[in-house]
């Protein structure tokens, strides 16, 4: 029987990205949300020194946000996913090593790859539980990081749509410049 670990693979990888949502907005008179991309791929045959039986599973999601008159913004992360119970996976966010530079950190590199003793879980953002309901999973993942600050992970995944709202708070006040979900849908199987 497959669980919700076997799912969140066939559901996140991919090419995505938010191209009707623009064009929607833009059709509306304003565009609200960025231009948005995600790159995501199987990582695991890219970590050298994997304990033996190792039962995680290492993803790359190169992530990229354009604004109207701004620069190309780059996001690439590392992201572990965990069993948890059959319909429950854990997301932790791991740190790049400093030693690459994020334009670099693509699927696309032949050359890059990490080790497994060099990587650790971010200092910024705890462990996500995404819940799955048989044909969508959800997360709702608040962190505080101090001074104010919070950061809460809002999704839902279906295999061919992602519903993704990244919430900055500074006091309880919105710095995410939209309330609405970015919603990426597949253009490309990996």
């Amino acid at each position: 029987m497959k669980t919700a670990f076997h799912y969140i693979q066939e559901y996140l990888i991919g090419d995505f990205d938010n191209q009707n949502q623009i064009d929607k907005e833009r059709s509306q008179g304003k565009q609200i949300h960025p231009y948005a991309k995600h790159v995501t791929r199987d990582f695991n045959h890219r970590i050298h020194g994997l304990p033996e039986n190792f039962e995680g599973s290492f993803i790359l999601e190169e992530s990229y946000y354009q604004y109207p008159d701004k620069e190309l913004e780059i996001k690439p992360l590392l992201f572990l996913f965990e069993h948890v119970l059959d319909d429950q996976v854990r997301l932790n966010s791991m740190q790049i090593p400093d030693t690459w530079d994020k334009a670099d950190v693509r699927n696309d590199n032949p050359d890059l790859s990490f080790h497994f003793q060099d990587l650790k879980p971010s200092d910024r953002f705890r462990p996500a539980i995404y819940y799955f309901f048989g044909d969508h999973f959800k997360v709702n993942a608040p962190n505080d990081l101090g001074n104010g600050m919070r950061f809460t992970l809002i999704e839902t995944l279906r295999k061919d749509r992602l519903e993704v709202m990244e919430l900055l708070e500074k006091d309880g006040q919105r710095l995410t410049p939209y309330d609405t979900p970015i919603i990426y849908e597949r253009i490309e199987d990996s």
